[in-house]
């Protein structure tokens, strides 16, 4: 990036921003990642050559990370709407009513450039990111999440990496006491030069004690609170809008941020506690561009104006120019709007709790933001363009073609199903993950109920009665890369089955949409599609989106990620109690929910055995998602099922695996029919389909066939091995032996 000039400090007190040169201007546009065009529509509105202050934050509002451009005309296809919706996409967290008074706020955002260039602090900063958007809306928060996709294993910086992230995602949370309750994580060679690390959270408020965004009442206090200003994180929005070369990330290295728990905590609870007094108007996340997204989206969402006294403005270096304090994304700060004379109470209660308070501005009628710095006003701009008029884009598409669906017969079996079993629950994807979470401190509130590992969902009490919510999060990128529309459908549908596969109603989503280049059709084309399925998910399973992030140009040499729309799931059990597990237990029935044709197209199996990455995804029936698990939803309500896990990634024999492992319990297994090939009943990842635990094989498979749903009685439970009679007899050691090394094998010594 071009050098920034310092602003000048020798000009008397003036009115008008000091211009950059017309050339220079050009020059730092196109650093800053403005386009001929786009820097054009900024002297055209502001009628001049902008000051370094004003480019900087037209290129950050304007960035992709800011203005979603480049999706917004996509993202307003997705159902946001339930009556237990009380605030959707729009505010810094989605909104839903869980009964009680109680309503649950949640989000998920991305870090995934700051990860790439530094691990360790951009994971960091994205719990901490995430944290934020949640308190902000007045809401405890009680449970973090995260979805990782890293490179190939063999890729020498990948383990670096990893060790990073984990250390910086379970360090921040655990200071702050939010515990880390569940997640995923994936490698794929896709993912080498640019990793994701999606953050989210949960949190409870009150119902009827929800705070916002938007500004109000001309005359009212701009208040700063939290850490003070730095030099860290400046231009990181526009960093996190363009792709990398493979030897950038050292110099961004000062476009990412460093977080401070311990602040978060206090800032927390500053907050909350404020948030009991009247005094609150507005409240805004200082994330991405810091001030200026704070002070723009607050002002632009009540439609008024906004003046800032940067002098007024807690800092932590000297000599800090506008510019820099309005591009910093110092972490541990808030912007709010208090109602006048609240403004002594305000500062009583952050002082109490060590943080820095400092009125820096107030509201205006004029619609325009105006920044001040040692007497001369350093930008004026108007803030429609900034906010509700920022550039929109209907970019080309080009549809990813179809793949020809896998025969089951067409795949012949290398292996057999020992070997494939043993190597599938070992594989990279499919083995235990127990090295990343306990690095997290899961139980920290004594509210969780269903820990890492233990069930296809988390899930955390949040009320004296014993109502629970239930949490994932989930996507299958090889399957939206082979097909978008299909693999926006299974990432929903997934988090539908596994917040089902614990007994809980499945009420509402927040999405990370992590993609490549839009200026490239094809990426394009990836986006409109997975959007298209979700969709369609969403609609047929009552499941709305309620919150989320776009992450776009993650790219590295011009070589993008898959396709990643991962899915935050939230649901509500009436009774915590009731939640079901994974594990199995001796003298039960194992009975399969749904049909099995064997699809092997895009399976692990296909990856790991046969070494091939082709086929079509299975197919994903919408209306046998909802029959399906409406009944197994209805079977745990009844207090018939033991035990229920949802078959996935690996296929019914993995499924079957990992609950023995969970439960130290083995099973044996009744042959697969004489009509499919036995690799394809037991690996294929067939969708819509749960393996239950159940004391009454017989009664629970005929109560599914009445409800129309298929189902079948596969094994019974006992012993300490898995066993299929004349194939496949394998110990739990055994097992358990392969499930559980790989990552400490891997990892070693700490990286």
């Amino acid at each position: 990036m071009a050098d920034i000039p310092a602003a000048a400090t020798s000009k008397p007190p003036d009115a008008t921003p000091a211009p950059l040169a017309p050339d220079r201007a050009r020059e730092l546009a196109a650093a800053f990642g403005l386009k001929a065009d786009e820097y054009e529509r900024v002297l055209a509105i502001l009628g001049r050559t902008p000051s370094l202050t004003e480019l900087g934050i037209f290129s950050v509002m304007w960035s992709e990370h800011c203005s979603y451009k480049s999706s917004r005309v996509w993202l307003k296809e997705l159902p946001t709407a339930a009556p237990w919706v009380i605030h959707g996409p729009g505010e810094n967290a989605g909104v839903i009513d869980i009964g009680e008074g109680l309503a649950a706020v949640f989000k998920m955002e991305s870090h995934n450039h700051p990860s790439f260039i530094e691990p360790y602090q951009g994971a960091a900063t994205g719990v901490g990111g995430i944290l934020r958007d949640v308190f902000t809306m007045g809401a405890r928060p009680i449970a973090n999440l995260n979805a990782l996709r890293f490179g190939s294993p063999d890729n020498p910086r990948t383990r670096r990496i990893v060790d990073g992230v984990v250390r910086g995602i379970g360090d921040y949370g655990n200071c702050v006491g939010v515990p880390t309750v569940g997640g995923e994580v994936n490698f794929h060679p896709a993912y080498d030069g640019n990793p994701l690390v999606n953050a989210m959270t949960v949190g409870i408020a009150r119902a009827d004690r929800i705070f916002l965004s938007k500004a109000a009442g001309v005359g009212n206090a701009v208040v700063y609170v939290g850490s003070k200003t730095g030099r860290d994180g400046i231009h990181g929005a526009t960093m996190a809008s363009a792709e990398f070369g493979a030897e950038e990330s050292d110099e961004k290295r000062p476009t990412v941020q460093v977080g401070d728990p311990f602040t978060e905590k206090l800032l927390i609870e500053a907050c909350l506690e404020l948030m009991e007094t009247d005094a609150i108007v507005a409240i805004q996340d200082m994330g991405a561009a810091g001030l200026t997204s704070s002070s723009v989206e607050m002002a632009g969402k009540g439609g008024v104006g906004i003046e800032l006294d940067l002098d007024r403005v807690p800092q932590r270096e000297a000599g800090l120019t506008a510019y820099e304090m309005m591009l910093s994304e110092s972490q541990e700060r808030m912007l709010m709007i208090l109602r006048p004379g609240a403004e002594e109470i305000a500062r009583r209660i952050f002082e109490k709790w060590e943080l820095d308070f400092a009125v820096v501005g107030r509201l205006t009628d004029t619609g325009r933001i105006v920044v001040r710095h040692r007497g001369r006003v350093e930008a004026d701009i108007p803030l429609a363009p900034l906010s509700d008029q920022a550039p929109v884009y209907r970019r080309p598409i080009e549809e990813t073609p179809k793949q020809a669906p896998l025969s089951p017969r067409s795949v012949p079996d290398p292996v057999g199903l020992e070997t494939a079993l043993l190597a599938l629950i070992g594989c990279p994807d499919l083995c235990s993950r127990a090295w990343v979470w306990d690095q997290y401190d899961s139980t920290v509130g004594g509210q969780t109920v269903k820990r890492p590992g233990a069930a296809d969902a988390a899930v955390v009490r949040v009320s004296p009665s014993g109502r629970a919510l239930a949490l994932t999060c989930d996507c299958t990128p090889r399957y939206c890369a082979a097909d978008p529309e299909e693999g926006g459908k299974q990432a929903v549908a997934e988090a539908w089955r596994n917040i089902t596969a614990v007994g809980a109603r499945p009420l509402a989503l927040t999405d990370n949409m992590n993609f490549g280049n839009p200026e490239r059709p094809r990426i394009m084309g990836q986006f409109a599609a997975a959007i298209r399925g979700m969709r369609a998910a969403c609609l047929a399973l009552d499941f709305p989106v309620v919150s989320g992030n776009v992450s776009l140009y993650n790219e590295t040499d011009g070589r993008a990620i898959l396709p990643t729309p991962a899915i935050g799931g939230v649901g509500l059990l009436e009774d915590a109690a009731r939640a079901v597990g994974i594990a199995l237990a001796p003298g039960l029935d194992l009975v399969l929910i749904g049909e099995t044709r064997g699809w092997l197209g895009q399976s692990l199996w296909l990856r790991e055995i046969a070494g091939r990455e082709e086929g079509a995804p299975p197919p994903v029936d919408l209306k046998a998602e909802r029959r399906h698990g409406d009944v197994v939803r209805g079977l745990i309500a009844a207090g018939r099922v033991a035990a229920c896990h949802d078959v996935s990634d690996g296929g019914l024999l993995v499924a079957v695996a990992e609950m023995a492992l969970a439960g130290g319990v083995g099973a044996t297994l009744l042959p697969g029919p004489d009509d499919l090939p036995a690799h394809a009943f037991w690996f294929g990842e067939d969708q819509a389909r749960y393996v239950l635990a159940v004391a009454d094989g017989a009664g629970v498979v005929a109560a599914a066939r009445a409800a129309q749903v298929p189902a079948a009685r596969i094994g019974r439970t006992g012993g300490a091995d898995l066993t299929l009679p004349g194939t496949l007899s394998i110990s739990l050691a055994r097992l358990r032996e392969a499930h559980e090394s790989w990552f400490p094998r891997w990892m070693g010594e700490r990286a």
